[in-house]
Parts: C-alpha cells; sequence; structure tokens
C-alpha cells in the first residue's frame, strides 16, 4: 500500500528547439516548461498538495527538470505569450480528488457503524 510524498512533473508548454532553449552549448538538447510541486499521496490519491506548484524547464527525459530564475521565467513567458497562473493551475482531481474519496470512505466507515433500528411487526387478523 504505497503512501508518502511524491514529487509530480508535468510538462505545460512547449518551448521552441532555439539556442536559448538549450541545456547546454551543443548539446543539441532542449527543455520546454514544466510545473513541478509534490503531494501526499495514500494508494496513488494525491490527499494534499505539500509545496505548491512552481515553474522549471524540463528536459526531453521527463524525469530531468532545471531550475530556472525568476528573471530567465519572466522573459520565456513574456516571449512565448503564456500565461503564468495557468500554466501553475492543478487540475480537479489533483486538488480535491484524494480528498473527496476519503471523505466518502469515513462518512461510509461512520454509516456502517451507526446502529439501526429493527423493523417493527404490525400483527395482522385474517
Amino acid at each position: 500500500m504505497p503512501f508518502g510524498e511524491k514529487e509530480v512533473l508535468v510538462k505545460v508548454a512547449d518551448l521552441p528547439d532555439t539556442p536559448e532553449f538549450e541545456t547546454g552549448e551543443g548539446s543539441g538538447q532542449y527543455f520546454d516548461l514544466g510545473r513541478m510541486h509534490t503531494e501526499y499521496n495514500v494508494l496513488w490519491l494525491p490527499l494534499y498538495i505539500v509545496q505548491e506548484p512552481k515553474l522549471v524547464g524540463i528536459g526531453q527525459a521527463k524525469d530531468v527538470y532545471y531550475d530556472i530564475s525568476d528573471e530567465e521565467l519572466n522573459q520565456i513567458l513574456k516571449a512565448s505569450n503564456l500565461d503564468k497562473e495557468k500554466l501553475l493551475g492543478l487540475d480537479f482531481f489533483t486538488k480535491y480528488g484524494g480528498k473527496l474519496v476519503a471523505a466518502l470512505l469515513i462518512i461510509l466507515i461512520i454509516y456502517g457503524y451507526l446502529p439501526r433500528r429493527p423493523n417493527k411487526v404490525v400483527p395482522k387478523n385474517v
């Protein structure tokens, strides 16, 4: 039963393959924009966000990321006409999905422990 903190790295925008977005001089490897955040998971369900999302450079291998300074990030966003808030936004399931499933399970457990009244049997004359 896996649980614990997990770093999530998602590609959010393609950047052009130009020298300013190259990972190293003459390497032929380019980076794109990605969103990285840390979440606490139980059974692959994100219960809550431990570290708020931030924009990073993401390599062609999806598990490699590069920190980008705020100044460089603002230049990239301005040049590419991208909205920072939109790129940082998390989807509904990541924000609330695990909480909803956990709340539903707790409600079902509590409901299972509630006492039930027996059905009253009413005698009828035949």
